[in-house]
């Protein structure tokens, strides 16, 4: 099992230390920060059981470095992205003599991005695996890019911002995740479809009528949805809902909350979610590296890296609209109809929300025959759902399911 994360500028050790690996950042039940010093502890919801485990740090990441100067251009896009860990896996598999195991492999964020492209650039390469796993997924960024005249976010994320505010107790009513969840689903794929896309034309009446609508299903003030004509955005969001109790929401776990020097500001100035888990993860990774592996060097392991990579990185050809490499997922699947696909997906997450998850999926134009290779399974957590232990066991548990089957 190949496994990576995303960004992209991202090492693995997210998914290596998180969920995957035999060992794990010990964090608080819920994933939130503990106090320093951290520790590293034994995994038993660890994969290895299941499959050796390769974990690859992209070309910017890790202790990975471009061999030439300005070397990193070739592989930082899209399509040098999927090309480059390709041909690692490749590699992999002729040096260690693999070419006869079964073959998986595991992407988180923008890495299912990438798990999706590679799929459908190795199968022609004759490169065929018998499953891949998308945790915390985003194929097309159509789904989830507030740019002017996309109206398709604001309906994708609105369960998220749901389920973020019934979870607060935000809401001026009692209800269940599940029923709550349920009602904006419903109003996201009806009403709220045809209120955005009349604009300036919709009614008076009826534009009252969405604007109580999404009061009651994510507990921000009428003025505040009237303001914003009808169109949240995430940011704005994680400001918004708790703005009253000087608190702000996370995106990549909004059960997580910040605080910021100024309540009035229009967007969080760190997202609490990020600022949680990059000390524990930072510290581990690179305690766990030289003291337990036993690689030493003063080289800086880039857990993320937000330099030089960022100002390099495009999506080429992509980029001109909205990357979108669920195609090669829907090619990958028609010509190797034995490959199973894995969705793991938190209704906490504000970051790949599982809504816009299932938006891809149904636009698949997947064959009948093979919409049963997917499954799909949802955690009371975030994007990186694992953090919390209760989350940990049940993908554990979910994971080793599927490939069983």
């Amino acid at each position: 099992m190949f496994s990576f994360n995303g960004g992209p500028g991202s090492a693995s050790v997210w998914l290596h230390l998180g969920a995957v690996g035999p060992k794990r950042v010990k964090m608080l039940p819920d994933g939130n920060l503990p106090a320093p010093p951290y520790e590293l502890v034994d995994n038993p919801e660890s994969w290895l059981e299941h499959a050796d485990l390769v974990f690859i740090d992209p070309v910017g990441t890790g202790y990975s470095r471009p061999a030439k100067k300005d070397g990193g251009k070739k592989f930082w896009n899209l399509d040098g992205d999927v090309e480059s860990i390709g041909e690692f896996i490749r590699l992999y598999l002729t040096r260690t003599n693999r070419w006869t195991s079964p073959l998986y492999m595991v992407g988180e964020s923008y890495g299912t991005t990438r798990a999706a492209g590679i799929a459908g650039h190795l199968i022609g390469k004759g490169i065929a695996f018998n499953g891949i796993l998308l945790v915390s997924s985003i194929l097309n960024f159509q789904t989830a890019r507030f740019t002017r005249g996309n109206d398709l976010p604001y309906r994708l994320f609105l369960p998220t911002y749901a389920a973020t505010a019934w979870f607060h107790g935000a809401l001026d009513h009692q209800t269940t995740l599940e029923a709550h969840l349920a009602e904006a689903e419903e109003y996201a794929n009806g009403k709220y479809v045809l209120a955005l896309a009349q604009g300036d034309s919709l009614s008076e009446s009826d534009r009252q009528e969405a604007i109580d609508t999404l009061h009651r299903l994510t507990g921000l003030s009428n003025e505040y949805l009237d303001a914003t004509d009808l169109r949240i955005d995430i940011h704005r969001f994680c400001k918004e809902l708790l703005r009253s109790k000087k608190r702000t929401v996370g995106r990549l776990d909004s059960r997580f909350l910040g605080i910021d020097a100024l309540a009035a500001t229009e967007n969080p100035e760190h997202d609490p979610s990020m600022t949680a888990i990059m000390p524990p993860y930072t510290a581990m990774a690179n305690d766990h590296i030289r003291r337990n592996l036993g690689w030493e060097t003063d080289t800086p392991y880039y857990v993320f890296n937000p330099g030089e990579l960022w100002k390099n990185w495009t999506y080429g050809e992509n980029g001109q609209g909205y990357p979108d490499t669920s195609e090669a997922l829907r090619a990958a699947m028609s010509k190797n109809p034995h490959m199973r696909v894995f969705v793991a997906s938190g209704y906490y997450d504000l970051a790949t929300p599982y809504f816009a998850t299932e938006y891809t999926k149904n636009h698949l134009s997947l064959d009948p025959t093979l919409r049963g290779q997917l499954t799909t399974e949802y955690y009371e957590a975030g994007h990186m759902m694992y953090i919390d232990e209760g989350c940990l066991k049940k993908l554990k548990d979910d994971v080793a399911r599927w490939m069983k089957s």
